[in-house]
């Protein structure tokens, strides 16, 4: 049976260009700063997102958490959308431990945090309130690409009220292709950028945290603290230098891939999207009541894997999903609608 997996783009496997490389990876001890592999994969990395450093961390989690830990002290804040990966996903890693408060506040329909909102709930100079010091936004956020011109305006209003500002990218080269720019015209506006290695790149393991060398100083501190010291980490290292340099400009297939995706979609009785608003490679669609409840055990049977626990459901193209396969899933979408819809 076929076997298409669109619950996520972390469910990726290594290429073999990938696994080659780990197998020759030069290594050393990465916590004395000793693997020549992690150290090329950082240099890369800062240079291709236009920061002076970065530092390779186990997971997109580590690198958010180290960057709010760096840019907070305890009992200071950050302003953060309601469901974004920095507060919703992440354990509460930054309350739990760094005692660092969150803000959250809802996104707007287009993946931004209305500039408005966020300056009303940043905190004035009294010891009743905790200190507002960091603003986290999200690119892409669920698929969508925030506008260049938003980001410089909240950019701005960062350096204006006395904030730092945080990028999780965890999918910023999606951005960046998506919009046919350098990714350093998105990372500008940002003080540090979470890139993850691991999603659409699709690397085994691993994220980048990129911003100012003395940043980046302190967040190897934080990243030791939190126990993301890993040795010989080349090995993980030489996977993420491949991502880097032959994974980014094939993420247009997968964004064709989506776009065709939620176009059938449209054309099959009982589900609902806007294909405009598949702007990457993320789709969202609803369905009709009848097929809540069969759809997704309907198209494992058929080989087809669907996250649980997101409404409206979410399908994620990826490496290793093909054009062939999205004609498959369309079809088996097809059948479903037929069996439980079509009297």
């Amino acid at each position: 049976m076929r076997r298409v997996d669109l619950r996520s783009d972390t469910v990726t496997l290594p290429t073999p260009a990938m696994r080659k490389a780990m197998a020759e990876a030069e290594v050393g001890d990465d916590v004395y700063g000793e693997d020549p592999t992690v150290n090329r994969l950082e240099a890369i990395t800062a240079e291709k997102v236009g920061k002076e450093a970065a530092l390779f961390v186990s997971s997109g989690t580590q690198s958010n958490l180290v960057a709010i830990l760096t840019h907070c002290q305890r009992g200071d804040e950050y302003i953060v959308g309601q469901i974004a990966h920095t507060y919703m996903y992440e354990g509460g890693g930054a309350a739990a431990l760094g005692s660092v408060q969150p803000q959250p506040l809802d996104f707007e329909s287009d993946g931004t945090l209305d500039l408005k909102k966020v300056e009303a709930v940043i905190k004035p100079d009294d010891f009743h309130f905790a200190r507002t010091r960091l603003f986290c936004l999200e690119n892409t956020q669920a698929g969508k690409v925030l506008p260049l011109d938003y980001q410089a305006r909240a950019n701005a209003l960062a350096k204006r009220r006395g904030l730092t500002i945080h990028l999780d990218g965890a999918r910023i080269f999606n951005a960046a292709v998506k919009q046919k720019i350098n990714v350093r015209e998105i990372a500008k506006y940002y003080d540090s950028v979470t890139v993850c290695l691991s999603k659409g790149l699709a690397a085994p393991v691993g994220s980048m945290l990129c911003g100012t060398a003395a940043f980046i100083k302190e967040s190897r501190r934080w990243r030791k603290v939190l126990g993301g010291g890993m040795r010989q980490a080349g090995v993980l290292a030489a996977a993420g230098i491949v991502a880097l340099t032959e994974m980014v400009e094939r993420l247009e297939e997968d964004h064709e891939n989506a776009r065709r995706l939620g176009e059938g979609l449209t054309e099959i009785p009982g589900f609902r999207l806007e294909p405009s608003g598949v702007q990457t490679n993320m789709v969202f669609f609803e369905m009709d009541e009848r097929l809540r409840g069969v759809f997704i055990p309907f198209m494992a049977e058929r080989g087809v894997i669907i996250g649980t626990g997101h409404y409206p459901i979410r399908l994620v193209t990826h490496y290793g999903i093909e054009a062939a396969d999205i004609e498959y899933v369309l079809c088996a979408a097809r059948d479903c609608s037929e069996r439980f819809l079509v009297k």
